[in-house]
């Protein structure tokens, strides 16, 4: 993320957090460890660690920041998610444990439920759902939690490609109809624009990427903190 969206323009303390099990934070044995997880279960053993806990990592990186005079003591933060870090970013607006006035959500998973849909599209099989992961389905399921994301009207940008092949685009737009009765005269603060082209790899594409940095760059500039 920091190669492909270096946000030149915006004026801020960038901090760039590797999501858990993946780069740096992977566990021992690699993409092979995680592909075992996720046959394991991937509701459970994937989609929790990595979602879930970055989400509750968070409050732990604004301490951090605080302690290291990166943030000023009841400032709020600005979020950017892609994919995996979508749904994490959600789910920090869900938890409220930190204060988040912007976020931009880049191909975004709307939760648990839409991450089986995409492992189960990408793999050919069928997740065998327990008590433990449809709870956590409904735990992290956006839409079932408009009312908390949308608490503080937080600025939203929802960049969901036209050619994503992985995330189910239909479950994005019903996320940001639901999120629109909440933002009333300030229903600026919440959009949903579609790049044509786009896939779910959006930075592989010189296009793309451009078109991704020039609008989360802009919505961050024109939505300060």
């Amino acid at each position: 993320m920091m190669e492909a969206l270096p946000l030149d323009d915006v004026d801020a303390v960038k901090v760039y957090l590797g999501l858990p099990l993946f780069g740096a934070r992977a566990p021992e044995g690699g993409m092979k460890e995680l592909a075992r997880r996720q046959g394991e279960d991937v509701g459970l053993l994937v989609f929790k660690p990595v979602v879930v806990g970055a989400a509750d990592e968070l409050p732990n990186v604004v301490d951090a920041l605080r302690k290291n005079a990166c943030m000023q003591q009841g400032a709020s933060v600005t979020l950017v998610g892609f994919s995996a870090g979508g749904a994490a970013t959600l789910d920090a607006l869900i938890q409220a444990k930190v204060a988040i006035d912007v976020a931009v959500l880049i191909n975004p998973s709307t939760g648990l439920s839409e991450s089986v849909q995409a492992y189960e599209k990408a793999t050919g099989k069928t997740y065998a759902w327990s008590p433990a992961s449809r709870a956590l389905a409904q735990e992290s399921d956006a839409a079932a939690h408009v009312s908390q994301i949308a608490a503080h009207r937080p600025a939203l940008l929802f960049l969901q490609g036209t050619d994503d092949a992985v995330i189910d685009a239909m479950a994005v737009s019903s996320l940001v109809e639901r999120l629109k009765p909440f933002y009333g005269e300030q229903l600026q603060r919440l959009q949903l624009t579609r790049p044509a082209g786009m896939s779910h790899q959006w930075a592989s594409d010189p296009a793309t990427l451009a078109v991704v940095r020039k609008a989360t760059g802009d919505w961050l500039v024109e939505h300060p903190p």
